[in-house]
């Protein structure tokens, strides 16, 4: 199969955006930039495109205008390991941004993230319906997803 990459279409601010996620994101760079030229829809010498890697997942950020915007619809899911990379992506990607339920949030730039804690994917596909239910309900209460907290209301003995 070719490979797909996102094409993330910004109003002006595809190359500070791709700034910020390859500082957040681990061996993340950007791979090239280019401007609008002579005779094109943009101002010549602005930027046009960058390409940006992050942790080997390749994206362009198209700086088309304001005719488009982000929406829920579409959002990049952040499988965490621990609490350390939930909080390391939740609060750098929520900076200047909105904290969403239920661990979604959008950037400054609109772009939506569900920072994920495997953790919470194994506890709602636990064997015990009712250990996986209390799971679910603890997370509908959150923000920042809190993986102590998960495992403790998963664990809780029924009433």
């Amino acid at each position: 199969m070719p490979a797909t990459i996102p094409c993330l279409w910004f109003d002006g601010q595809a190359e500070p955006a791709a700034r910020l996620y390859t500082e957040v994101f681990p061996n993340s760079t950007i791979d090239g930039i280019t401007h609008y030229g002579p005779d094109t829809p943009g101002t010549e010498g602005a930027v046009l495109t960058v390409e940006f890697t992050l942790d080997g997942t390749r994206y362009i950020g198209l700086n088309g205008g304001p005719q488009f915007t982000f929406s829920e619809a579409i959002s990049f899911q952040i499988m965490c390991a621990d609490q350390a990379e939930v909080d390391h992506y939740w609060y750098r990607l929520s900076e200047g941004g909105y904290q969403d339920q239920c661990g979604w949030l959008k950037d400054r730039f609109g772009l939506s993230w569900q920072v994920v804690p495997t953790r919470l994917t194994e506890l709602l596909q636990d064997p015990d319906p009712a250990r996986a239910n209390r799971a679910m309900q603890a997370m509908l209460t959150m923000r920042r997803i809190d993986i102590a907290a998960l495992e403790a209301a998963a664990d809780a003995e029924p009433a």
